[in-house]
C-alpha cells in the first residue's frame, strides 16, 4: 500500500513538473510570435519606412515621428496612397 501511494505521489509530481515545462514552452513560443516585427530606432520620416505597416507601427509606438506633414491625420500619403 505504501509503495502504491509513493508511486502515485511521484507520478503526480512528475506530471505537474512536466506540465509546467510544456506551459512555459508554449507561452514562450506564443509570445515570441506576438512580438512586433518593428522597433523604434530613431527613424521619423516616411522616406525611411519600408512599408505602410512599418509607418503605422512607428506613428503609434515611437516618439517624434514626422509622418503627417499636413496634419490631416493621414500618414505617409505618397507612400501609402491615402
Amino acid at each position: 500500500m505504501k509503495k502504491t501511494i509513493l508511486l502515485t505521489l511521484i507520478l503526480l509530481v512528475t506530471t505537474a513538473v512536466y506540465a509546467e515545462e510544456i506551459k512555459f514552452d508554449f507561452n514562450k513560443h506564443l509570445f515570441a510570435k506576438s512580438q512586433p516585427k518593428f522597433k523604434c530606432d530613431g527613424r521619423q520620416h516616411c522616406s525611411q519606412m519600408r512599408s505602410c505597416a512599418e509607418a503605422k507601427f512607428f506613428i503609434d509606438n515611437c516618439p517624434n515621428t514626422k509622418m503627417d506633414g499636413d496634419n490631416d491625420g493621414k500618414l505617409c500619403e505618397k507612400r501609402c496612397g491615402h
